[in-house]
């Protein structure tokens, strides 16, 4: 990046340089990011009559569009760019362009600092102010293997697998007594898993699995294990191996073939068929974890249905693997638990049962642990209503030291396995997997900190709503701490050349008079696995599966999405006959639905052809306890009066189960219409996994993660929801074709059901996580003194950040 910027300051462009400086200054302004400095260098290019090559394709041009932040100083000019996603550089300039300096992170947060107070920014080189805690993780990732290609950012299994088998090479005997240690140690409740006593070293490990080879090969391929379990024993080899002689045989040969030639997709098969994992834990904090009925708060209901589908595969998959290692046989069982808070008043929900039983499944269940506002195990006071999510903080510690108590006694054993959810459930995952010394998962879903703009400069003004300084800090350790951490998307890791992604955002920041953090994550670090969840097939199947589809419900929710009357139904249509436009989501401000709404009054073209149909919780404020969704749902119905929609628009404002909201969808593709994902900014999106698998073409938000899942039609469906107009003639232009071409509609909802088969399954998903299980374990097991350093480090975060700004958070409620 320095030679582009020199190259800017030496040629003629520096004078450009200098204007559109001039002309920011000019704005009253010194922090800028990068859509303000995109539009002002559009404006400025417009005013000096540029040629329209300038903007993209001049030296200056390129320049700009790297800028990510830019700073005007007292005399000085700083500017954060992004050579490529994930590495961020700082440069200062003087004011007359003629010095270059490359400025650490530390000089660039200070900066920041003296903004926030009401500065004019400084340019003195000094250190950072010593009153001000810095936090640099660096360090404790410098000894560690880190992946060097952006695009493979998010691959970490795959980078893992070539690293693990680089080291045979190097140290082949220390591989296989490595190897051997983990298969000998293998073990379920005492009971001794894959080999036992009768091999003694890796070296007679290696004889034996000639050995049993050598037995095995004159027996029937489908021969039962239990058939030739004591002569495997005899040889040294313990249930684990497969339930056939050709299962048994299939896992052997992996392994000799792992001895003799490592590879990485040798290593990964054969990890993928140790029975490793029985025992796994979600951990999903927030309480409103419902069955039936209502699923969740707005703020949670997307959660609440993840972990419920993401438990019940996780069960299945387990089993599977137990029948085919032919654990079965010895009474091995899998055990999957949703770790919540317990609620006692639960307002008439089962959200004050300790344990209830998930449905659909064998042993899964919900285990419910309330929360203790005094840390005195003899004066407990427990909190007796649902609170929000801002608020959880100051409970959690206590929460993880009874929930762990409350798992142990549950399992009679460890976990193997420890699912974090959002940042709070996040938190509790580290403490408890630290503990108990199990593998530990981290999903995000989404991180608070880039929804909300500047929320670490000012965190202060927002301190008393949102309490960012305990969950950034929840955030930093967390992340930190997990063995690995899944995403449902690229974007999210290191968002796109354009945007910062999510963890990205937390790479470097400051919190003004509480901590500077000079690297927060690293962002190449192997333990980032780009890992989707899927969507409920049983209720999000094609529209074509006309056998599967129940008639009664058919009509029932053709009726409410077409002609019902309710109360808790507003609009109607004058020609329902018209090609529907569907939406469905909790009516929260980031869903933006009053940006749709607004989108389809303002397009008479869209309401000639189209009727808009939307789905929320309610639409009623008075029915919500929640002030966004309230200010939400005023604002909805203010345009709704606005535009005069009444005779083109249904708002349905309850819930909808499964299978009437699967029909739902459906129900719209037998009208040929598309489903319309207009969020400001989605990590993600589950309900375009639910759209495109009932097999509605679905046009999704630019802003985030959500794109990705359309692959290589992202040029055609993604709509940016800042521009309505733009927006409205996507979708115009998409009916023009269908219209132009009978078969365009049924191709693109064909595609969207095939994209969502190969990529967006839960048994993708659950298959892809326990082996990322397996094989971060298999890593800690082999080289069990690089983290802790760093787990210390955390501690100390923990403990001397973390829990004073969570006691002022329980002093203030």
């Amino acid at each position: 990046m320095h030679d582009l910027i020199q190259t800017v300051l030496a040629g003629e462009e520096q004078i450009d340089l200098l204007q559109l400086i001039d002309a920011l200054r000019g704005l009253g302004k010194q922090y800028f990011l990068r859509n303000e400095i995109l539009q002002t260098f559009s404006d400025y290019c417009h005013q000096a009559q540029k040629p329209t090559y300038f903007y993209h394709t001049s030296v200056l041009g390129k320049l700009i569009h790297f800028i990510h932040e830019l700073v005007l100083a007292e005399k000085s000019i700083w500017i954060l760019v992004r050579p490529w996603v994930g590495s961020q550089e700082i440069w200062s300039l003087n004011d007359n362009l003629t010095q270059l300096e490359q400025r650490t992170p530390q000089a660039l947060l200070k900066l920041r600092d003296s903004l926030v107070e009401g500065g004019a920014g400084s340019d003195r080189q000094s250190e950072p102010d010593s009153q001000v805690l810095e936090i640099d993780m660096h360090p404790f990732y410098e000894n560690l293997p880190t992946i060097h290609d952006p695009r493979t950012i998010g691959q970490g299994l795959e980078f893992l697998n070539r690293h693990l088998c680089s080291k045979v090479s190097t140290d082949p005997q220390y591989w296989l007594n490595a190897l051997f240690r983990v298969l000998h140690e293998h073990q379920y409740d005492g009971i001794s898993l894959m080999i036992n006593d009768q091999i003694h070293s890796s070296e007679q490990l290696v004889e034996q699995v000639k050995q049993a080879l050598k037995v095995l090969s004159d027996r029937p391929a489908d021969q039962p294990y239990e058939a030739f379990r004591t002569t495997l024993q005899e040889l040294g080899f313990e249930p684990g191996w497969g339930n056939t002689t050709a299962r048994v045989q299939e896992t052997l040969e992996l392994l000799n073939h792992l001895i003799l030639n490592p590879e990485p997709a040798i290593l990964e098969a054969f990890m993928g068929r140790i029975p490793a994992i029985f025992r796994v834990v979600l951990i999903s904090i927030h309480g409103w974890i419902i069955q039936e009925g209502s699923r969740g708060r707005p703020e949670t209901a997307g959660q609440v249905v993840y972990v419920l589908e993401q438990a019940a595969s996780l069960e299945h998959h387990i089993w599977e693997s137990i029948q085919l290692a032919g654990l079965d046989a010895i009474g091995i069982q899998p055990n999957v638990v949703i770790l919540t808070r317990l609620i006692p008043n639960c307002e008439g929900t089962h959200c004050d049962m300790p344990i209830e039983k998930i449905q659909g499944t064998q042993n899964a269940c919900i285990l419910r642990v309330p929360f203790q506002a005094n840390h005195l195990q003899n004066d407990p006071q427990l909190i007796q209503n649902w609170i929000p999510k801002s608020e959880v903080w100051p409970y959690l510690e206590t929460f993880a030291i009874d929930a762990e108590k409350a798992l142990l006694a549950h399992f009679h054993d460890r976990p193997g396995l420890i699912i974090g959810n959002y940042s709070d459930g996040n938190l509790v995952a580290s403490l408890m997997a630290r503990r108990l010394n199990v593998t530990h998962c981290t999903i995000a879903h989404t991180l608070e900190k880039p929804r909300y703009l500047f929320s670490d400069m000012y965190w202060q003004e927002m301190e008393a709503e949102h309490h960012f300084s305990a969950q950034f800090t929840a955030d930093l350790i967390s992340m930190n701490a997990a063995d690995f951490i899944i995403t449902s998307s690229y974007q999210e890791i290191v968002g796109t050349p354009d945007t910062l992604g999510q963890y990205e955002s937390y790479k470097c920041f400051s919190m003004p008079h509480l901590y500077h953090v000079i690297d927060g994550i690293n962002l190449f670090s192997p333990k980032f696995n780009r890992v989707p969840p899927g969507v409920n097939e049983k209720l999000f199947f094609p529209y074509s599966q006309t056998a599967d589809r129940v008639s009664s419900v058919r009509a029932r929710m053709h009726d409410l999405l077409f002609t019902q009357e309710d109360s808790q139904i507003a609009g109607y249509f004058d020609d329902p006959t018209k090609t529907p436009i569907f939406a469905i989501a909790p009516l929260v401000s980031a869903k933006n639905f009053t940006g749709l709404a607004e989108c389809f009054g303002k397009s008479q073209s869209l309401r000639s052809r189209c009727n808009l149909i939307l789905i929320t919780t309610t639409l009623n404020a008075s029915q919500t306890n929640c002030a966004e969704e309230a200010e939400a749902i005023a604002q909805l119905h203010n345009i709704i009066q606005q535009y005069d929609l009444h005779g083109s628009i249904r708002w349905i404002g309850m819930y909808l189960p499964g299978a009437e909201l699967g029909e739902a969808y459906r129900i719209v593709a037998d009208y040929r219409g598309i489903f319309v994902h207009f969020a400001r900014y989605a990590a993600f999106g589950r309900t375009i996994l639910e759209a495109m698998s009932s097999g509605l073409p679905t046009f999704v938000t630019e802003f985030g993660g959500s794109l990705e899942i359309l692959g290589e039609y992202h040029n055609q469906f993604c709509i940016n929801p800042t521009d309505l107009e733009g927006t409205s003639r996507r979708i115009l232009d998409f009916f023009d074709q269908c219209d132009s071409d009978p078969k365009h509609w049924q191709e693109n909802s064909d595609w969207a059901v095939q994209q969502i088969q190969n990529h967006y399954t839960w048994q993708l998903h659950t298959r892809h996580l326990l082996l990322l299980a397996k094989m971060y374990s298999f890593w800690n097991f082999v080289f069990q003194d690089d983290r802790q350093a760093l787990l210390r480090y955390l501690d100390t975060l923990f403990h001397l950040v973390y829990k004073p700004r969570a006691e002022m958070i329980l002093k203030r409620l």
